[in-house]
């Protein structure tokens, strides 16, 4: 599991950088999803460098006959950027939960052998035992030790935009691609996408997907997100959903709580309705599209934050938080 980032690379610190409004001496941005940067200057400096490489490795300056790359990344470890989530929320949760339930769980047996009734309260303990062993399991699987760049690694997954083009319309298949010939360039900063293309029409390819999807999440996988394959998808009613996560067990286990498991909690969060999440995923990826092109038509500063504070604004609006 990673934390989402947007690269912006530039050849050489130049005017196609100066258009998003940069200081100079600058060769482009590292930012979250919401526009902040992950890293110190010298760090994100340093990264680009790297990147900057790969990319001229690659041969997609000429290629794609632009001064600058706009990717659409994963940064690993999850680690990197929050830390202090970590370690004041998941791992407190953790550390708590495995110094008082083993203590409860021995003290109830001790009971049971004296012959009281605590034969209920014993297996919800002991339950409630185990599922805080795998809460603490499942977020370590996404933490490793980093500094600097050193341990750092970004999955690029579609190109979002270059000089003079908007990306959105070529399939997954190009853009996974692209991203391969920069790994291959570059095999220690960046790391490969797994992938596997689904005919929705076959029950043999989506059970092979199923199959697909349990290996990856019982192997310690995240999970997938499943995305239509054209990419950008027109329908009668707007664009098609860009993406959909389907997560696995034990990392829900981090979102959720350790006993998200136990029957009823699953019967709680079954009971949701996801029609608002759509809209505003459906509307972001609109506004997302709008402020690429109006960057790539080279419109002043003002025109594409139009458009970015609009995604901004969608992400503060209230949601289910099952969601």
């Amino acid at each position: 599991m990673g934390s989402r980032a947007v690269v912006l690379v530039c050849r050489i610190s130049d005017l196609a950088w100066d258009r998003f409004g940069s200081t100079s001496g600058v060769t482009g941005a590292v930012y979250t999803r919401t526009g902040r940067s992950f890293f110190p200057a010298a760090t994100t400096e340093e990264l680009l460098d790297s990147l900057r490489g790969a990319v001229t490795d690659a041969g997609l300056w000429d290629e794609l006959e632009t001064g600058w790359l706009l990717l659409d990344t994963e940064l690993l470890p999850w680690s990197a950027k929050a830390e202090d989530l970590l370690r004041h929320q998941y791992a407190a949760v953790g550390a708590a939960a495995r110094a008082v339930l083993p203590t409860a769980v021995s003290t109830l047996q001790a009971a049971a052998r004296r012959g009281l009734d605590v034969a209920d309260l014993l297996a919800r303990t002991v339950a409630r035992a185990t599922n805080a062993q795998a809460f603490t399991d499942a977020y370590r699987r996404y933490v490793w030790p980093t500094s600097g760049l050193n341990g750092i690694q970004l999955a690029p997954f579609q190109l979002l935009a270059s000089e003079g083009s908007v990306w959105s319309e070529r399939d997954h298949g190009w853009h996974l691609a692209l991203a391969d010939r920069l790994v291959a360039a570059a095999p220690t900063l960046l790391r490969t996408t797994r992938r596997l293309d689904v005919d929705t029409t076959d029950p043999d390819s989506v059970q092979t997907g199923v199959h697909w999807w349990q290996d990856l999440t019982d192997s310690g996988g995240e999970g997938m997100v499943v995305k239509p394959f054209g990419n950008l998808v027109r329908t009668n009613r707007g664009y098609a959903q860009p993406g959909i996560k389907v997560r696995g067990r034990e990392y829900l286990r981090i979102i959720y709580g350790p006993d998200y498991t136990e029957p009823a909690n699953l019967e709680r969060l079954r009971d949701r309705a996801l029609g608002h999440k759509r809209s505003l995923a459906a509307r972001e990826y609109a506004l997302g599209i709008e402020s690429l092109e109006r960057a790539v038509r080279a419109e002043p500063l003002w025109r594409i934050h139009e458009a970015v504070f609009a995604v901004l604004a969608l992400e503060s609006e209230p949601v289910d938080p099952r969601l």
